[in-house]
């Protein structure tokens, strides 16, 4: 039987910790060696692995663009091993986003995520970002 309890707390904790920026270095303790992350750019689906030390380096990268972003939970819904979160990412735009040069301007991210957990650990992922609401806030 698949325990909810261990996939909110892992979850939560990924979230909170890695996702955040808080203390990405922590992925190494929430991540499967290799996690299969399932994304969806422009109608296109594309599944890449990362590793723990690939999503630190993610993260870092992340603060790079949009400084001390925060994140914001609006829906956070278990079911078993399955995870679902919808977020809002909040930062200013301080890099080159898509060809799009540093704005300064505070510029929101919307996301949905549905994590798996196996063994205490997130081994897979699928993610849809609202890529044309960030287009619309760079131009």
């Amino acid at each position: 039987m698949i325990n909810a309890d261990v996939t909110r707390r892992v979850v939560a904790a990924f979230l909170d910790q890695v996702r955040s920026g808080r203390a990405p270095d922590r992925a190494v303790e929430l991540m499967a060696p290799r996690v299969l992350a399932h994304q969806v750019h422009s109608e296109h689906e594309v599944t890449i692995e990362r590793t723990p030390a690939d999503y630190v380096e993610h993260v870092r990268e992340m603060q790079a663009t949009w400084g001390d972003f925060s994140l914001e939970v609006h829906e956070f819904l278990v079911d078993g091993a399955r995870a679902y979160v919808r977020l809002t990412q909040t930062g200013r735009h301080l890099a080159s986003v898509d060809g799009h040069a540093a704005t300064g301007r505070l510029v929101r991210q919307i996301n949905s995520v549905v994590y798996h957990v196996e063994n205490g650990v997130i081994t897979q992922y699928w993610m849809q970002i609202d890529r044309a609401g960030l287009t619309h806030q760079l131009t």
